[in-house]
């Protein structure tokens, strides 16, 4: 069964990087500020939320697995970027790991966490770069991509507006080459060599 994933529409591929127009939706994230690096605080950070949607919440409520694990690293702003979801973290730095909540749900009837550390949020629409790729899920190989990513929106004249994000949609026993992940950034706006052509809905299932 295809897991829910959050809703956008391709408006323009340049190369490897998509530019997607997200709709906004919620998710439940912790901070992580006391791991060593990227996987330690990937695997806190799923630990934690897997107890609230497995029913650590105030109506003891199951609620269904989504895609992606989002990971992005916390600068200690009250601004937060648009997740989905990864470095060493220092006393006053973190990293943010979030699940989308299945779009049934509103900031109204989201079940409440019972762990203070889990929080609830709406994630606002916006128009985001994402590059693909697969692999294993290391600190190494997303750093990799996100420079690629910067380099590519850099080269059209997009400048990010939010934090680089990490993403991994695929189970832990998937190969490492048939795996999904991505990084992302939200960006200002198109590059220059945009053309008008009809975008392409991306269901929630089957990305």
């Amino acid at each position: 069964m295809s897991l829910e994933q959050p809703d956008y529409t391709v408006v323009h591929r340049e190369g490897d990087v998509e530019y997607r127009q997200y709709d906004s939706y919620l998710v439940s994230e912790t901070l992580i500020n006391d791991a060593d690096d990227f996987k330690a605080a990937a695997n806190e950070g799923f630990r934690r939320l897997f107890r609230y949607i497995a029913g650590g919440n105030e109506s003891r409520s199951k609620i269904a697995m989504t895609a992606p694990v989002q990971q992005t690293r916390d600068q200690g702003s009250e601004k937060i970027a648009m997740t989905v979801p990864v470095q060493q973290a220092s006393s006053d730095e973190g990293w943010r790991v979030a699940f989308m909540l299945p779009s049934k749900y509103t900031l109204e009837t989201a079940p409440e966490p019972r762990d203070p550390r889990v929080q609830v949020r709406e994630v606002p629409g916006g128009l985001v770069a994402a590059l693909r790729f697969s692999g294993r899920y290391t600190g190494k190989n997303f750093a990799k991509k996100k420079r690629v990513l910067l380099a590519s929106i850099e080269e059209q004249s997009v400048k990010p507006v939010g934090q680089l994000q990490s993403a991994m949609y695929s189970a832990p026993y998937m190969p490492p080459f048939l795996r999904r992940n991505e990084v992302l950034v939200e960006v200002d706006r198109l590059p220059a060599t945009a053309q008008a052509q009809a975008p392409l809905r991306q269901a929630a299932a089957g990305h």
